[in-house]
């Protein structure tokens, strides 16, 4: 099988992160969750060498939406999402508007992933699971030994479950469900360094078991 190459990119007054999987065999690269600052992004598909495929959404706050209008402006790719997090995505400038920060509305989703499905990338796939705690409609793209948790799982910490339409109880479900994933698989969060699981489970309170989501 082909390499896969993963780049992150952190952009926006939030510090998100954006990641760009590439495949040099097949030369396509999606975006996961490109939050801010489309013209960057773009250079560095460019700079891949492929051409951008498709974006995935972990899910749809703000600060994970905010670049997908420059993006397809320029390059009209599709646009995968959960259909729980259709609030946060058709109202993603108005909420950040609420913190201060201008972009503009995403242009309306065209595809639906749901648990149990799956995403291609050349020859890469990688499974959605349904993640949600962090927002309704959180998923994690997983496969190749990668682990694009989003929101729900950082180095050290995990994500807020104290805003609205989180819920703590499905947190713990979620997490409890990437513990179990192998040790080695390298977790790639919404914000923050890289990570692993195995690294998390030795060290990380949430995972251990030692504290609860925000709210429980």
């Amino acid at each position: 099988m082909s390499e896969l190459r993963v780049q992150q990119l952190t952009v926006g007054p939030l510090e998100e992160n954006c990641w760009l999987l590439a495949d040099p065999a097949s030369r396509r690269a999606v975006l996961v969750d490109p939050g801010d600052e489309a013209d960057r992004l773009l250079a560095a598909v460019d700079a891949s060498g492929c051409v951008l495929d498709a974006i995935w959404l972990t899910h749809c706050h703000f600060d994970h939406v905010g670049g997908i209008a420059g993006v397809v402006r320029a390059r009209p790719v599709p646009i995968h999402r959960h259909i729980a997090d259709t609030p946060f995505y058709e109202a993603a400038a108005d909420n950040a508007a609420r913190w201060g920060i201008r972009l503009d509305n995403p242009p309306p989703a065209t595809h639906d992933v749901m648990e149990g499905g799956s995403m291609q990338l050349g020859e890469h796939r990688f499974d959605i699971w349904h993640v949600p705690g962090h927002a309704p409609g959180h998923v994690a793209f997983v496969g190749h030994g990668l682990c694009i948790s989003g929101d729900v799982l950082f180095a050290g910490s995990i994500g807020r479950t104290d805003l609205p339409l989180c819920d703590p109880r499905a947190m713990q479900t979620s997490l409890l469900r990437l513990a179990a994933l192998p040790p080695e698989t390298r977790v790639l969060p919404g914000h923050g360094v890289t990570t692993t699981i195995g690294q998390e489970l030795a060290s990380n309170p949430f995972l251990r078991g030692a504290a609860r989501p925000i709210g429980a």
